[in-house]
């Protein structure tokens, strides 16, 4: 459950932060924005409420919205994504691996695993 909830928590903020740059044509979007990071914020904090370490929960959060929002951005605004972006959203998430498999000691669980 923790994981779907992070999950979530993703989609929301994405979908919050897609209808922040749709806005400036459609103002309407403002109202996805406002509850997209509203319920992103509320699924994180109980995403670390139920044990899972705050650098693990905000560090895949972060990178999988940064990854989502540019592979998202160049498909519905058609911005560019150039190889040096995608170097670059490897490199977060290479990093996040390397918070979460070096907080604890290997063979311990993470609290929050279902």
């Amino acid at each position: 459950m923790t994981w779907l909830m992070l999950i979530g928590a993703i989609f929301s903020e994405v979908a919050a932060t897609l209808s922040l740059k749709g806005s400036q044509d459609v103002p309407a979007l403002y109202v996805v924005v406002v509850v997209g990071y509203s319920v992103a914020f509320v699924l994180l904090a109980a995403v670390l409420k139920r044990g899972m370490g705050i650098g693990a929960a905000y560090g895949i959060w972060s990178a999988s919205g940064v990854a989502l929002t540019a592979a998202l951005a160049t498909r519905i605004f058609g911005e560019s994504f150039t190889v040096l972006m995608g170097i670059g959203i490897a490199c977060i998430m290479v990093g996040v691996v390397l918070v979460e498999t070096g907080h604890r000691p290997s063979g311990q669980s993470d609290p929050g695993e279902v």
